[in-house]
């Protein structure tokens, strides 16, 4: 049975809506990785550009082993030779009798170099690795840039044929890239910024993330507690899905399982990266009933007059990864009212105009911005002191817990609404302040 057109029209709109759905951050409507290429000057039989990475995400970074791009060439180009990068294949160059070219693979997969390569095989914003800060938290370091050099191209605007299908994995997947599209040449200034000069021809390609294609599952999962209910709300049981995965008892249980996989797989080939095997590097996690690599836990801890206090950690449960860089997002009311936070960088987050009601965290760096990998040193605290807006703070209904949690830009599981640590009847919210006041001199006294 054939269906009317404007059925199927019906069907086809709902669809792209769906997958533009799908990659929509409401917290950062904007964010985005863009991928553009400048052409500097041409050559005998092509052209030279700089490819620049700049990850306009606020809270997303890259982490290693770091990004991969890819694309098809439009025509039989081949790379004649790269600087700051490297093609991860040679390919087939055997028609080449002299000089052999850096790449010949119609789809070449490309990478960064890693830090202290010679000076000769570097450019500005390379050789990081293809590590990439998250542009709210560090703009300088949220860019990464390579030089190409293109043969068997055109010569001309006329004759060049931008490349298609680009795919970047950052560093897996959940990427997906749009098509290249001429844009008016880049404008440079001179380093004295008293000339400027341009590109022969520029193309950009944006690339916008999915936690769904991602991930089957989240990656991370939020537990509450409070000063005014013994109850510790844990993570929702396989909160990060628990089939098939391997999971360590304990800090030596890890090391034989490790020590097992690394055998097992020294014989593979080491994929992309050249440098890091992927299949080392799959999460090896502590055994826990949620299974997820990363908690993140909220304690209402202290309510004062006119302030309130709530002390954030993120434990990491992941015996193979320390996570350098890492940031936490956090969606509450009375987070447009932080008078101090305590031990982690802080930035507001303002996604819709004066609505100020999300925050940025991140760690001090050469302090506690590296995340260690599970064990005694696997976690990260601080405390948020809050100002009150007599309007609307409240303790109940866990109005004192966060609506969302990111870690590392990924969405974590919340618990069920229903399971949130309650108000006691007999403590009414008036009292409370008094009481913790109470306990807070008690405790000082006795320290």
């Amino acid at each position: 049975m054939e269906l009317p057109h404007a059925a199927l029209a019906l069907i086809v709109a709902a669809a792209a809506t769906l997958s533009v759905a799908v990659a929509y951050d409401p917290l950062d409507p904007n964010g985005n990785i863009t991928i553009k290429w400048d052409v500097l000057s041409w050559t005998p039989d092509g052209y030279v550009a700089t490819v620049t990475i700049n990850n306009f995400q606020t809270y997303r970074q890259i982490m290693a082993p770091g990004w991969t791009v890819g694309w098809t060439w439009a025509k039989r180009e081949v790379i004649w030779s790269m600087v700051g990068a490297q093609a991860t294949e040679q390919g087939d160059c055997s028609k080449f009798k002299a000089n052999l070219p850096h790449s010949c693979k119609r789809t070449p997969a490309v990478v960064d170099l890693l830090p202290g390569v010679p000076y000769n095989q570097q450019i500005a914003n390379c050789c990081r690795g293809g590590v990439v800060s998250a542009y709210g938290q560090d703009p300088s370091g949220a860019v990464s840039s390579f030089q190409v050099s293109v043969g068997q191209a055109g010569t001309t605007n006329r004759t060049v044929k931008v490349p298609k299908n680009f795919t970047l994995l950052g560093p897996g997947p959940g990427y997906t890239c749009g098509p290249a599209k001429v844009v008016p040449s880049t404008v440079f200034l001179t380093a004295d910024h008293r000339r400027k000069t341009q590109a022969l021809m520029t193309w950009n390609v944006t690339c916008t993330y999915s936690q769904h294609l991602a991930s089957k599952y989240p990656t991370c999962c939020v537990s509450f507690s409070s000063f005014y209910n013994d109850t510790i709300v844990p993570c929702a049981k396989c909160a990060c899905g628990c089939e098939h995965k391997t999971c360590a008892r304990s800090e030596r249980d890890s090391k034989r399982l490790m020590s097992a996989s690394g055998k097992s797989s020294a014989h593979a080939v080491t994929a992309v990266r050249g440098h890091v095997n992927r299949q080392s590097a799959a999460p090896l996690l502590q055994c826990t009933t949620h299974m997820c690599p990363v908690r993140v836990h909220w304690h209402v801890k202290l309510n004062y007059h006119d302030y309130w206090r709530a002390k954030v950690t993120v434990t990491n449960f992941n015996y193979r990864t320390n996570y350098t860089g890492w940031t936490l997002v956090a969606q509450h009311p009375n987070l447009d009212n932080i008078t101090e936070v305590f031990s982690f960088d802080y930035k507001p987050v303002v996604s819709y105009g004066s609505i100020n009601d999300t925050a940025l965290f991140y760690g001090m760096k050469f302090f506690n911005d590296q995340l260690m990998e599970a064990g005694p040193y696997g976690n990260v605290q601080s405390e948020v002191l809050m100002r009150k807006d007599a309007s609307t703070f409240t303790f109940r209904q866990g109005w004192a817990f966060p609506r969302k949690i990111y870690f590392n830009g990924d969405e974590c599981r919340m618990p069920p609404p229903d399971s949130y640590p309650y108000l006691p009847n007999s403590a009414p919210a008036s009292l409370v302040s008094s009481a913790s006041v109470v306990v807070a001199f008690l405790v000082l006294l006795m320290a």
